[in-house]
């Protein structure tokens, strides 16, 4: 997936979670929230991809190994995210936070 694809992906995205939020501010900004954290973990694991990791776990296990270390990658990037990952997720939602209004 290229990041122009991302990028509409997570804008589509964000725009149906803020009008599905409610009215309330605090709804809509949890909703960007978690948004931005889903879009860095989306990021995460393409660097992860990337760097060769999913291949470096599943080495010479065929097929199923290729699957599981896919998974195991997109666990990882998403555990990433959680824990504040590289500050993305942050740094996107103050940006997006003003234009919620």
């Amino acid at each position: 997936m290229n990041a122009a694809a991302l990028s509409l992906i997570v804008n589509a995205k964000t725009a149906d979670q803020v009008r599905d939020a409610g009215e309330t501010a605090s709804e809509k900004e949890k909703a960007l929230r978690e948004t931005a954290r889903e879009f860095e973990a989306v990021f995460i694991k393409e660097m992860l991809t990337h760097a060769g990791l999913d291949k470096a776990i599943a080495g010479d296990s065929g097929y199923g190994g290729e699957a599981f270390s896919s998974m195991l990658v997109e666990t990882y990037a998403d555990e990433l995210a959680k824990k504040g990952g590289f500050g993305l997720a942050d740094q996107m939602y103050r940006q997006l936070k003003d234009d919620l209004s």
